[in-house]
């Protein structure tokens, strides 16, 4: 089907083929789009579907935005707000500052053979699929001997414990127990500023553009904070737990009372299900143990905050 001229002036029309040709995408992407919401239906005539330049517009659009970094979900949403005449500036800047790097590390690349010389120049293919599985590795499609690395910091925390001695499985181990602590630590941050920060950013949905900047500049200022107090409580952390182990370990002080072995809890069946189908076998004890730490903190500061109630008099309390 070729450009058509209508009364009305110049209108570009297409079949399928040819708007797959002027777009860059191929025909069962434009379809699926189609399927998903992200894309208008065309327009029936017998049976042909006429598109116009508004399909190769929109096409276009989420190329761009796909280039940038965006998920299809996300891009849908932002297409919505966009059909719905608030426009794309303020919530494309919103989703911009949330999608984008968390972090000044640059990702780089290392080829296979300096894989493995960081690593002891022993070749470990188990290690490597483990690694990519974790996402420390990431394949590059047509090169087999290369490997993006997200995260450099990651990999050289990595080589130098491993050089130090730590088998590259308990490495592994150890990474996904930090990650479920870490994930626990993000979900909490994200709860505490929505609940005091965007919820009045989110009761409109989309956000009108205005809002949306606020937001996103708000991000901006608050996005170094979750890595700065986690970096302090880690450093205090590490700073009293290092002196304890030595003074332990130095006898300059008295062993503690607790025993330092594991103790095994029987629990139901039916709650080690959910928790292994939850965040996996490998994770189910250090999920168990950060909830029940969670929960005992919880109740600590419940107790604190009543006994403070207490004290105060009641013409006193606001």
């Amino acid at each position: 089907m070729a450009e058509q001229t209508s009364g009305a002036g110049h209108r570009a029309e297409y079949r399928i083929e040819d708007l797959a040709h002027h777009s860059g995408a191929t025909v069962r992407t434009i379809r699926a789009y189609q399927d998903r919401g992200l894309l208008p239906r065309p327009e029936r005539r017998g049976r042909s579907n006429v598109y116009g330049d508004a399909h190769l517009a929109r096409l276009r659009q989420i190329a761009d935005l796909l280039d940038r970094g965006y998920t299809l979900a996300s891009i849908k949403e932002l297409l919505e707000a966009w059909d719905s005449g608030r426009g794309l500036g303020g919530v494309l800047g919103l989703v911009a500052e949330v999608d984008g790097p968390w972090t000044d590390e640059k990702a780089d690349r290392i080829t296979r053979a300096e894989l493995d010389l960081k690593f002891g120049g022993e070749p470990d293919e188990a290690a490597v699929e483990e690694a990519v599985e974790l996402g420390v590795l990431e394949r590059i499609p047509g090169r087999e001997d290369e490997f993006l690395v997200p995260s450099p910091q990651e990999l050289a925390v990595a080589a130098e414990l491993h050089a130090a001695g730590v088998p590259l499985h308990a490495i592994a181990g150890h990474l996904r127990e930090l990650r479920v602590q870490v994930e626990h630590i993000a979900s909490r941050f994200l709860e505490f500023t929505t609940e005091h920060v965007f919820q009045r950013y989110l009761e409109q949905q989309p956000p009108t553009d205005a809002d949306a900047a606020e937001a996103a500049a708000l991000v901006r200022r608050l996005r170094p904070l979750a890595q700065h107090t986690v970096d302090a409580e880690l450093a205090r952390a590490m700073r009293t737990f290092a002196t304890r182990y030595l003074q332990q370990h130095l006898g300059a002080a008295p062993a503690p009372t607790h025993p330092s072995a594991d103790v095994p809890v029987a629990l139901p069946v039916h709650t080690i299900d959910l928790v292994r189908g939850l965040v996996g076998a490998d994770s189910m004890s250090i999920f168990i143990a950060t909830a029940a730490e969670r929960e005992v903190h919880a109740r600590t500061l419940d107790a604190l905050a009543a006994k403070r109630n207490e004290s105060v008099p009641v013409d006193q309390v606001p």
